[in-house]
């Protein structure tokens, strides 16, 4: 395989971080950088002894590091004990952070509820001793089915205090997707609430979780837990169902953590998107915590003063890593947000940045891409409109952000002072892997730059031979790492041939496509499963996106392949405009320049055969567009599958013009 990225589209401008930004930070130069790297890659096993006892509590301590003697079934710390909860919360009790803010939410309709690392603490011990108190313990699994709110994550800590193995599954997921991952995970016992609101809208939870219950194998749960958020008129069984008032009544803002082996899976968390058998990526508790808290000081130059604001939901690894755990564990005060970015208008992110006097903002390229759109269909919103002086850090998280994004984050939300960490990293490797260090590493606008220290990252070929500077291929990890996936729940076969095929020798397969430019800086292509192969010639499908939105008219673009009998792969083009839609006689004439403006940029093998316009993409409440259901839409066939994530399910059927 070879793909390339032309050169047209590298951003070539390199942004230094500002000097006074580098003198206070954590890691504060190249130099320092290259420093932790080379001694990774003298002693690999210990660098990660260091870094988890000086960064960890433990219980027992562990005296082996690494043990790779079953790979790619890799244990690490295996011999020690500790508990996740305790290194999140009970240590900011002893440390004199227990007045500290923790949590700052923010409800759907504005309304404020702020809880320090002492009240946080006492509320996750109340849930837990309920939950205790209900048969519940260390070997137990359950899965959580919440709305953003402090509840959720009290709630996910309880689990980890007592050793119960969670599952949390997104909100937006269907009753079917719901009773898929109870019945995998085998989830004695859910934690759910009423309902949940977002933008102004109420959408049931209990309600599908009951359907879901009803389902063949349902009758495995034995208890459900609710929150009554909403007060909604819900079902109630008998003997099933528990209030999660009435759980926490008579409580004791008192619980001993339990202790666990460092190997205990703290969490199994379903991969989303995928076809047929829903994937459980399970993570173990001491790795997964050490590098999310490690990763959360490096990366986000957490200071005692900062207060940052993820805007990811917990469904997903992003809200696992950096709201619930690493964060927490890190001691960083933040924003827990239950809404939408453009409800009650358009400015809502800008605003709350204002009012809460965010420090770090991390967020998504396609709410970026969003929001560059609204501010310019109602510039009363645009970011400029409000005081965002107290940011110093940006972030992004969940795809490749282009360029022209990146820029206009940088310069509009960041005001040209505020380095902005373009982070790479999965579900399946419990946190950031490729990103820049904000006091330290140049940026190039579009690049995740390089691997942090102790990552091994490169680009290969098929047959895992690694690839030269400006050569596409596989992007891989060639040394296991403590937060690393430790299995596919239920499925060791589909562990190996997913993530360590036999082919690739031992190296972690992403099964992203990557290239590295001449400085070692990465630059992602898309999914393996978005290479288009058209005339013999293979293209990322993230480049052509890239060329698209780099046009003036376009606010964002999605880039798919059908089956065409001439060219074995026809490129299609899902847009939107910065402005409405345009008429059918007005769309030829953009769809051609479209495809001009493409060809000048990428090539003229790249321009798309068919493109489609709507006033927005398919996409999760998350942010993330389902190419999948696009490349039904490419290819004329009928939506069969699940599009219960969709925010907006209807959207799929403005694309019926093909220009």
């Amino acid at each position: 395989m070879s793909t390339t990225i032309n050169t047209m589209l590298v951003e070539k401008r390199v942004i230094h971080p500002p000097a006074e930004f580098s003198a206070q930070a954590r890691i504060s130069s190249m130099e320092q950088y290259q420093a932790l790297c080379e001694e990774a890659e003298q002693n690999l096993e210990e660098f990660w002894r260091n870094m988890a006892e000086s960064g960890l509590e433990w219980r027992k301590p562990f005296t082996k590091v690494l043990d790779d003697s079953n790979a790619p079934f890799y244990t690490w710390f295996e011999d020690g004990e500790l508990n996740v909860s305790e290194n999140c919360l009970d240590i900011h009790l002893k440390n004199g952070n227990a007045d500290k803010t923790a949590l700052i939410f923010e409800a759907d309709d504005g309304s404020v509820e702020t809880v320090t690392y002492r009240q946080l603490h006492a509320r996750v011990c109340r849930i837990a001793n309920g939950i205790r108190a209900l048969g519940y313990g260390k070997g137990d699994r359950a899965i959580l089915y919440l709305p953003m709110s402090i509840e959720a994550i009290a709630m996910m800590q309880a689990c980890a205090r007592l050793g119960l193995t969670h599952s949390v599954v997104f909100g937006g997921f269907s009753a079917r997707s719901l009773h898929q991952r109870i019945v995998d995970v085998g989830a004695r016992l859910v934690l759910t609430a009423d309902a949940q609101m977002r933008g102004g809208r109420q959408i049931p939870l209990k309600a599908a979780v009951d359907e879901a219950l009803a389902y063949e194998g349902g009758d495995v749960v034995e208890k459900v837990v609710v929150y009554q958020r909403t007060g909604a008129d819900i079902n109630w069984e008998e003997g099933r169902d528990v209030p999660l008032s009435e759980l926490e009544t008579g409580q004791s803002e008192e619980c001993e953590p339990v202790a666990v082996e460092a190997e205990h899976p703290l969490f199994v968390l379903y991969t989303s998107g995928s076809t047929g058998k829903p994937k459980g990526v399970q993570h173990a508790s001491a790795g997964y915590l050490l590098w999310a808290k490690q990763t959360a000081q490096w990366v986000f130059d957490a200071r005692p003063e900062d207060v940052f604001w993820c805007t990811a939901d917990i469904g997903w690894v992003t809200g696992h890593s950096y709201i619930t755990y690493g964060s927490l564990a890190a001691g960083l005060t933040q924003i827990v947000f239950e809404g939408i970015p453009t409800y009650p208008h358009a400015g809502r992110f800008w605003e709350m940045i204002q009012r809460h006097g965010v420090t770090i903002f991390y967020t998504a390229p396609t709410a970026i891409r969003s929001l560059i759109k609204a501010s310019e269909q109602s510039p009363e919103h645009h970011p400029s409109r409000y005081d965002l002086s107290s940011l110093r850090l940006l972030g992004s998280v969940g795809e490749p952000i282009n360029p022209e994004a990146w820029m206009w984050y940088y310069e509009n939300v960041g005001g040209s002072r505020c380095p902005i960490v373009d982070t790479w990293w999965q579900t399946e490797t419990g946190g950031h892997i490729l990103t820049p260090l904000p006091g330290a590493t140049p940026l190039k606008p579009g690049s995740c730059t390089l691997p942090l220290p102790g990552i091994d990252a490169a680009v290969v070929d098929e047959a895992g031979n690694e690839l030269p500077p400006g050569a596409g291929g596989l992007l891989v990890i060639r040394r296991p790492w403590p937060a690393m996936i430790r299995a596919v729940w239920g499925d060791e076969n589909r562990y190996r041939s997913s993530y360590f095929p036999d082919e690739l020798r031992g190296m972690y397969m992403a099964g992203d496509n990557a290239q590295r430019d001449e400085d070692g800086y990465f630059w992602i292509l898309g999914r393996t499963d978005d290479v288009l192969s058209v005339s013999g010639h293979r293209l990322g499908g993230t480049e052509i996106e890239s060329a698209l939105v780099a046009h003036e008219l376009v606010a964002e673009a999605a880039v798919v392949g059908r089956p065409d009998a001439t060219t074995g792969e026809a490129i299609v083009a899902f847009v939107m405009l910065k402005q409405a839609a345009p008429s059918a006689e007005e769309a030829q004439k953009v769809a051609e320049t479209l495809r001009n403006w493409v060809a000048s940029q990428v090539g003229p093998i790249a321009k798309p055969k068919d493109i489609r316009f709507g006033n927005n993409l398919p996409k999760t409440r998350s942010g993330k567009i389902m190419r999948r259901l696009l490349r039904l839409v490419a290819e004329g066939r009928e939506i069969d599958q699940d599009t219960s994530t969709l925010e907006n399910p209807d959207v799929l059927k403005q694309f019926s013009g093909v220009y």
